[in-house]
C-alpha cells in the first residue's frame, strides 16, 4: 500500500529543522538598477562545496517585463503545513511566489523538475490581486499553515493608500481576499507580518504608503514623524487588531520582525531604521508579560561622524553616517540574532539567549557609505550588507548588498556592484568572513533576498517544541 508522507523539507520543530542536510543551492531576486531597461530575475547560485561552480550564478529566471523591484519572496508551503490547526502533510515546498513591489505583479516560480533552472508556470497580474484583495503592491510572503499569507503596501486606488494582508492559495495561487476582518484598525501603513502561531497570534509593522518610497525616502515626512512608528498584534483567528506597540514618532521606520522560532515563546525583535533625533538606528524586543503585550528597546546602534562631502545629499546636512538597520534574522535554536547597518557598513551578532540582555559577540563590516570597508577577495565594495540569511544548522551566514532601487540612489548615488558574500559562524559565537565567497556576476543587476534550497532561518514556522 502507498504511503503518504510530509515533504522531506517539512520539520515538526526548529530542533529538528536544524539538523536537515546543508543547502546546496540558493535563489536571490535580481534587481535591475534603472528598473526600465530591463526585467529583473531570480538567480541560482551553487552552493554545492567543492564543485566546479560553487559560489557562482548558475541560471537565471528573467520576468515579464520590466520594472517589477522583485522583494521578498517566499516558498508556497513550508514546516507550518505540519501544524495541527490547519493540517496539510500532502502540500510540498515546490514552488517560489515572487512578488513585484512596483508592478503589483506576482511571480509563481517552480523549481521541482530542475531545481537549478526553475521556470515561471504562473502569473498573477496586477488587476486580478486588487479586484480579489483590495491591495497593492505585494511585498512580503510567508508560508501559513492554511495558505500563503501576502502583505500589500498599497491600496486599490493609488500610491497614497495603505495596504493590509491577504492570502494566496498555496496550490491554485488564487487570491483568496483580504486576511483581516476588521478594516478601520489603528494600523496606519503596512509592512512586514509574521506570527506565534500556537498563540493565535499575528504582529504586524509598519513603513509608509508607496508614495512615502517609491521615489526614495521623503526628508519633510521623514523629520515630521510621518513613517511608521509602530507594531501592531492581531489575533490570527479572528483578523481583529489586539494592540498597538508604539515606539515613538522619533523611531521611524519599524520594518523587519523576527519571532522566536520555538513556539511556546512569545517574543522577537523588530529592527528601526532610524531615528530622527540622533540617527541611531535601533532594535526593539516584543514579549508578552502576564498576558499583556509589551515592547522595549533591545539594542541601540548609534550614527558615525563623517565629512560632510564623503556622504549623499541626503545626509550631508547630518554630518553623520546613521547605521540604517535595514535587515534582521534569528538563528533557529533562538541563540543568536543577527542586524544588518546598511549605512555603515556593520553587520552584527548578538547572543539574546536571554533576550531581555542582548550580548553583542560578532561583528564584521563590509561597504559602508563612508567606509567602503574591502573583502578580503576584492577591492573596496559599494553599499553594505542588506538582506541576510541563516542556514538551518545556523553555521552559515549569506549576506546581500541591494535594499530598493531608488533607495539605492539615494543612499549610494555613485552606484552599487552588486555582490553576496558569506560568513561562518562559531558554535559559540563570532563570525568569519569566507574570504574565498565573493559572488559578484549578476549580468550588471543587483541582488535583493536570498532563499535557501529546503528551507532557512526566515522560511518556516513551526509548532512543535
Amino acid at each position: 500500500m502507498a504511503r503518504w508522507t510530509p515533504d522531506p523539507s517539512f520539520y515538526p520543530s526548529p530542533k529538528l529543522a536544524m539538523e536537515a542536510p546543508e543547502e546546496t543551492l540558493a535563489y536571490v531576486a535580481l534587481l535591475e538598477p534603472d528598473q526600465s531597461s530591463r526585467p529583473d530575475a531570480l538567480g541560482v547560485i551553487d552552493l554545492e562545496s567543492g564543485s566546479d561552480t560553487y559560489g557562482q550564478i548558475v541560471s537565471t529566471v528573467e520576468m515579464a517585463a520590466p520594472g517589477d523591484e522583485l522583494h521578498h519572496f517566499g516558498w508556497n508551503a513550508c514546516s507550518a503545513a505540519l501544524c495541527p490547526t490547519a493540517p496539510r502533510p500532502h502540500v510540498e515546498r515546490r514552488y517560489l511566489v515572487v512578488p513585484g513591489l512596483a508592478s503589483s505583479r506576482t511571480y509563481i516560480i517552480d523549481t521541482k523538475d530542475d531545481p537549478r533552472a526553475p521556470k515561471i508556470v504562473k502569473t498573477i497580474e496586477p488587476e486580478e490581486l486588487v479586484a480579489k484583495t483590495g491591495y497593492s503592491r505585494p511585498h512580503t510572503s510567508h508560508c501559513g499553515p492554511d495558505a500563503i499569507y501576502m502583505s500589500g503596501l498599497g491600496g486599490a486606488n493609488g500610491a497614497d493608500e495603505a495596504g493590509g494582508i491577504y492570502r494566496v492559495d498555496c496550490e491554485t495561487f488564487e487570491p483568496l481576499g483580504p486576511w483581516e476582518s476588521q478594516q478601520d484598525s489603528p494600523q496606519r501603513y503596512q509592512y512586514d507580518f509574521w506570527w506565534h502561531l500556537n498563540k493565535d497570534t499575528l504582529v504586524a509593522s509598519e513603513w509608509a504608503t508607496p508614495s512615502m518610497f517609491e521615489d526614495g525616502v521623503v526628508p519633510e515626512k521623514l523629520l515630521a514623524g510621518e513613517y511608521g512608528h509602530a507594531m501592531h498584534v492581531w489575533d490570527l483567528r479572528t483578523g481583529k487588531h489586539v494592540k498597538t506597540l508604539d515606539v515613538g514618532p522619533e523611531q521611524q521606520m519599524v520594518l523587519e520582525l523576527r519571532p522566536a522560532h520555538d513556539p511556546s515563546r512569545e517574543w522577537g525583535f523588530v529592527g528601526v531604521v532610524v531615528s530622527t533625533a540622533d540617527l541611531s538606528a535601533s532594535v526593539w524586543h516584543w514579549y508578552r508579560e502576564n498576558g499583556d503585550w509589551k515592547i522595549r528597546k533591545a539594542i541601540t546602534i548609534p550614527a558615525e561622524p563623517a565629512e560632510p562631502e564623503l556622504l549623499p545629499p541626503l545626509l550631508q546636512g547630518f554630518g553623520a553616517v546613521p547605521p540604517l538597520v535595514t535587515d534582521l534574522n534569528l538563528s533557529l535554536d533562538d541563540r543568536f540574532l543577527y542586524v544588518s547597518c546598511w549605512g555603515t557598513g556593520d553587520f552584527l551578532q548578538y547572543d539574546v539567549s536571554d533576550p531581555f540582555d542582548a550580548k553583542l559577540v560578532g561583528k564584521v563590516r563590509l561597504g559602508g557609505i563612508v567606509s567602503r570597508e574591502a573583502h578580503p577577495a576584492s577591492g573596496p565594495l559599494k553599499g553594505g550588507p542588506q538582506m541576510v540569511e541563516v542556514s538551518r544548522d545556523g553555521r552559515r551566514i549569506y549576506v546581500s548588498n541591494s535594499l530598493y532601487s531608488s533607495w539605492d540612489r539615494q543612499f549610494y548615488p555613485s552606484g552599487l556592484d552588486g555582490w553576496i558574500a558569506k560568513l561562518d559562524v562559531a558554535p559559540e559565537g563570532g563570525l568569519t568572513l569566507d574570504p574565498a565567497f565573493l559572488t559578484t556576476e549578476f549580468d550588471g543587476r543587483l541582488p535583493h533576498q536570498i532563499r535557501l534550497e529546503g528551507g532557512d532561518a526566515s522560511s518556516d514556522s513551526y509548532c512543535f517544541s
